[in-house]
């Protein structure tokens, strides 16, 4: 046996088998939410699973040849479905958690096995300190490889079904490979025909999966959604789907309904335009420049417009893809009014926190924060207390800031949480909610630089939902939603993530 090439094995194999942890983590953050415990509990299951490998691999003392191509053709199969596996077991089992783990101790103990067994295969041609420095090095440069290739291409460019099955079907020609490498080895001519045959059989299923990808991720799309999926691509940064019923349509992200459009002018509307009159009411005059934070989809924006007296808008979302999505899918710009279109709107894609920090332009009246909720660690950070400082320095003094704050009856201690952050970064509050069928009672926080009084008035222009009798009314809770003792968020300890994440788990 050629050593060099077995090395090509190793690397392969190595870059395989974290590509497939890789998947994992990323499958389960988009649908649990929650990036760091996902990847963290992934990460430490597999390392587990390979030191089961490791340790079952002594029990293997004949046939070894054939049973490292056996394992190879098997990591091939489980790892390259892994990912429409655990599309379709979110959307049909209960027990999703169980399947996404076994997955991983399957592949993990598969992958820790092969290592060992390699090298004993490969003994007699080095020392032993020889063949473990060279093999680890090999497993540890394809770790490298599977670390650049996933966010770098995989992802952006194949998706996870996709990205998955072709890995597979790389899998599948390293076993195809190694039965003409190690053919000469086997016992019997027979045994690497049957290999060579089995492995085939698995590569040309991974290549159909791949070939039929598209159609098998909308299958287990249409089991997660209610209604019919229109539209569904997977950007560098998120999923995107949009899905249509009966006169209406909605917005997912990773899986979060970011709005319907049958209700969503309730939301936005008490997004924005409370932030608006307290700054008129603040400056005495009617604000003029305008910066939305998040909302790619020209929502908030087009609410913005609404006001004939702002002259500049500046949108700063991460995804270009939403934000390309916006000014040219019929039915977000039917939506959206063509708000970001409109001359007076900027678009940036920019990270919100590192634009705010190095952002020099003069201040704006009013700033709206229209993020995802804080789900994940890195949502997370745009409700600490070094985010809200960035966006007071972006404020004028006259001006005000509005943050959606998730639910403060759903998730109580989140919502206060946010509040109390907010005033931490030296900031005066008023929080406040209102019903959005879609979502269920939702909450807000409106803050500026000195202590004001709850909006009254709106200005005059035509509104669906906010009207100046409704305005005051918001600003009012009941027991079950008034503010509670909680921590503040920082970026050391994103305790409003663990908030946010215990308490929506009640309720999913």
């Amino acid at each position: 046996m050629r050593s060099p090439l077995a090395y090509v094995t190793v690397l392969v194999i190595a870059t395989c088998g974290l590509v497939y942890e890789l998947v994992a983590g990323t499958l389960a953050s988009y649908v649990l939410g929650d990036s760091v415990t996902q990847f963290s509990t992934i990460i430490g299951v597999y390392l587990f699973a390979m030191g089961i490998g490791a340790w079952l691999s002594k029990f293997v003392e004949k046939n070894l040849i054939q049973r490292f191509i056996e394992i190879e053709i098997a990591v091939a199969l489980i790892g390259g479905a892994s990912a429409s596996i655990l599309f379709f077991s979110f959307a049909r089992v209960e027990f999703f958690r169980v399947v996404l783990y076994g997955i991983v101790l399957i592949i993990g103990t598969l992958i820790g096995t092969e290592i060992p067994l390699l090298m004993r295969i490969l003994k007699d041609r080095y020392d032993l300190k020889d063949l473990v420095s060279r093999v680890l090095t090999v497993d540890y440069l394809g770790a490298l490889v599977a670390s650049l290739a996933f966010p770098l291409f995989l992802m952006p460019r194949l998706g996870l079904v996709r990205g998955s099955f072709a890995v597979g079907v790389l899998n599948g020609a390293i076993a195809i490979w190694c039965t003409h490498l190690m053919q000469d080895f086997l016992p019997r001519r027979r045994q690497a025909l049957f290999l060579r045959a089995e492995a085939w059989a698995v590569s040309i299923l991974l290549a159909a999966g791949l070939f039929f990808s598209d159609r098998l991720t909308s299958l287990a799309e249409d089991e997660i959604y209610s209604d019919p999926i229109v539209y569904a691509k997977t950007s560098n940064y998120q999923r995107i789907v949009l899905t249509e019923g009966k006169g209406s349509f909605s917005l997912f992200l990773n899986g979060h309904l970011q709005f319907a459009s049958a209700d969503e002018h309730r939301y936005h509307e008490a997004l924005v335009h409370p932030a608006m009159s307290v700054a008129r009411s603040l400056a005495k005059r009617d604000p003029k420049r305008v910066l939305v934070l998040g909302g790619g989809d020209g929502l908030a924006v087009r609410e913005v417009l609404t006001s004939t007296s702002v002259e500049a808008v500046t949108l700063v979302d991460l995804d270009p893809m939403m934000t390309e999505l916006a000014r040219s899918l019929t039915m977000l710009v039917e939506q959206n009014r063509s708000s970001l279109h409109d001359p007076r709107v900027e678009v940036v894609n920019a990270d919100a926190m590192i634009w705010l920090r190095d952002q020099t332009r003069d201040p704006y009246d009013v700033v709206i924060a229209d993020f995802p909720d804080p789900s994940t660690y890195s949502l997370g950070k745009l409700y600490t207390t070094r985010f809200y400082r960035l966006a007071a320095r972006a404020l004028a003094q006259d001006g005000a800031l509005a943050v959606q704050a998730t639910s403060p009856l759903i998730a109580r201690r989140s919502f206060w949480c946010i509040a109390q952050t907010i005033e931490s970064a030296g900031l005066a509050t008023r929080a406040y909610h209102t019903a959005v069928p879609s979502f269920g009672e939702w909450g807000y926080i409106v803050a500026a630089h000195r202590p004001f009084d709850a909006p009254i008035d709106l200005p005059p222009i035509e509104l669906r939902f906010l009207t100046e009798k409704i305005l005051p009314t918001l600003f009012l809770f009941p027991a079950d939603m008034d503010r509670v003792d909680t921590a503040v968020n920082s970026l050391n300890n994103q305790i409003l993530v663990q908030y946010y994440e215990a308490e929506w788990s009640r309720w999913n």
